[in-house]
């Protein structure tokens, strides 16, 4: 057994702390500290997590400033007293097991210096079942069982790998992709704990969806990840134009390219993220209809957000250049 701290960065999280701070004190490991860092709450949050403080010493606050989610581990793991740090996110609920499974991982092998746990969304509406089709990765075979991730709001990691691989980019989305990219190219031993499972609230409606992953696009592009995601469904749609073209001036018929392609393109998700549902849930209409339009709504926020990042990038660019040519 080993000492461990969990870090934890919170931005305008009052709704989800309460449960968040119940599931960890029903951990069957518990961690030796608890670090949040706030990332410039304006809600109740650090009151909530203050009225926690002064009922278990063992939690702590920082209070970061405007951070985002990149910054705030790396200042939370660098407050941090333990060697050991476990990572989870607000928004998310930990299995009771959730630690303890994380650090069997590490006992069973002790040359791993990172582990990585399972998470699963929350579906308790008609929407959140929709998203959960659309939204999480699909599961994949690891070693232990069938599992989503890797993933960092469900890990655990050595804290020197964080300083070998430089800390996470300071970025409010990709940080944790492009961190652990870092840890596979640089060889660390990972360990699967498929076991150790989160549970992830998904964004409760339409409205929520498009602005959370425009917030995504515009920190990919930033990131320079477009290859990743944005260029795959330009493509898509650059297709669908060609053939909207080609049916206007040659032949209705091609209209039957893109709307097939779309309808393949729902049926993979549905089909990648079935898990145990039965051919009715396959093949529900209702269903496939809903997440049709919450791939549709991603779509316009990833172009939505690729555009403003450029806006930005641009002015930005400008603005340096005035700035430069004044000085001269």
């Amino acid at each position: 057994m080993f000492p461990i701290s969990l870090v934890i960065p919170v931005y305008n999280e009052a709704e989800t702390i309460p449960a968040l701070l119940k599931s960890i004190v029903d951990q069957t490991h518990q961690p030796d500290e608890i670090v949040f860092v706030d990332g410039g709450s304006t809600d109740n949050t650090i009151s909530l997590l203050q009225n926690a403080i002064a009922q278990n010493s063992y939690i702590r606050l920082v209070e970061a400033g405007r951070a985002t989610p990149g910054k705030g581990r790396n200042i939370g793991i660098a407050a941090a007293s333990y060697e050991w740090i476990a990572l989870t996110d607000a928004g998310i609920c930990l299995e009771p097991s959730w630690l303890e499974q994380l650090v069997q991982a590490v006992e069973k092998n002790p040359k791993v210096t990172v582990v990585y746990g399972n998470y699963e969304p929350i579906t308790n509406s008609y929407f959140e079942s929709c998203a959960a089709l659309v939204c999480p990765a699909p599961k994949q075979q690891r070693p232990g069982g069938w599992m989503r991730g890797p993933v960092i709001p469900s890990s655990l990691i050595r804290r020197d790998v964080w300083e070998a691989v430089g800390g996470f980019p300071d970025l409010r989305a990709a940080e944790d992709l492009i961190f652990m990219e870092r840890i596979q190219e640089q060889g660390f031993s990972v360990g699967w704990a498929p076991t150790a499972t989160v549970w992830w609230q998904l964004q409760p409606n339409l409205g929520a969806i498009f602005r959370k992953f425009v917030l995504y696009s515009k920190h990919n592009v930033w990131a320079n990840r477009q290859q990743y995601w944005h260029y795959g469904i330009a493509r898509q749609y650059l297709i669908a134009l060609v053939c909207l073209i080609l049916a206007f001036i040659h032949n209705l018929w091609w209209l039957a390219v893109p709307i097939l392609g779309f309808l393949a393109r729902v049926s993979k998700s549905i089909w990648l993220r079935r898990e145990t549902r039965g051919v009715f849930g396959l093949l529900n209409p209702i269903q496939f209809f809903g997440v049709a339009v919450i791939l549709v709504t991603i779509d316009m926020a990833t172009f939505v957000g690729w555009i403003q990042a450029l806006l930005i990038r641009f002015k930005q660019k400008n603005l340096s250049k005035n700035q430069s040519e004044v000085q001269l």
